[in-house]
């Protein structure tokens, strides 16, 4: 039996905390935690995976279309900077996204990786109407198959214009594009299907600690995660059945 296999590559926009190394072991392994098949490296059914990591916000991308070519998909993470920013990186990876929508390669992106799919397919982004979105939040979907599904948020940007042809196919109380397909090889989420119920008070401690957000700010958010929780295996399968469909 010949063995198929699929070859995936995170691009990693932010660096890992000490916590996150310590507790999840960065988070490339959070999303290969969400992504991956559960026997990694070894054979599943006729199929195996390989996951690579790029550290985009440090310049490393692949270099040339031979590299592009052997990844079946590629996920984009979120990060501390502005997608709207024109950071070298920043433009870079753009570049990289136009060259990946050409090419018709399956992209996942998820937060800044939203944005900045958005901005690279000639969108508009900027700070959010509403500011701060922190915590658990309900977002409802523009299909009547899924409702609603609550998702860990943890943003301060959102996309004010969708690209030309892009379809939304979900949207929340504080923003107005929560996800968004653009063709069937591209697709953005707002929110964070990946984070845990603690990845998301650590950042929020954190953002506390460096008084980027008030105590008003962080009361809201926790209370916020005591009011619900995501439904971790519907997000799995959402962006697995995306990613790998």
């Amino acid at each position: 039996m010949e063995i198929k296999m699929k070859r995936y590559a995170v691009l990693l926009c932010a660096e890992d905390s000490e916590y996150i190394k310590k507790v999840h072991g960065g988070y490339f392994q959070v999303f290969k935690s969400l992504l991956g098949d559960e026997d990694q490296g070894a054979c599943n059914d006729d199929h195996q995976e390989i996951w690579d990591s790029y550290k985009a916000s440090n310049g490393e991308l692949p270099k040339d279309d031979d590299e592009i070519a052997k990844y079946d998909g590629f996920i984009i993470t979120g990060s501390i900077h502005d997608a709207h920013g024109n950071d070298l990186w920043v433009l870079e990876l753009i570049h990289l996204l136009k060259k990946l929508d050409f090419m018709k390669k399956k992209v996942l992106g998820i937060c800044f990786g939203h944005q900045i799919l958005c901005r690279a397919l000639g969108g508009k982004i900027g700070k959010a109407e509403h500011g701060w979105d922190l915590g658990a939040t309900t977002i409802n979907f523009t299909t009547k198959n899924t409702p609603s599904l609550v998702i860990m948020e943890c943003h301060r940007d959102e996309i004010w214009e969708l690209p030309a042809k892009a379809e939304l196919l979900a949207w929340s109380e504080k923003t107005r594009v929560e996800m968004f397909k653009y063709g069937e090889h591209i697709m953005g989420i707002q929110g964070h299907p990946e984070y845990t119920k603690d990845i998301v008070l650590h950042i929020i401690g954190r953002l506390l600690n460096s008084n980027v957000i008030q105590t008003w700010q962080a009361d809201a958010a926790k209370l916020k995660l005591e009011d619900r929780e995501p439904d971790q295996e519907a997000w799995k399968k959402l962006c697995k059945g995306f990613l790998k469909g």
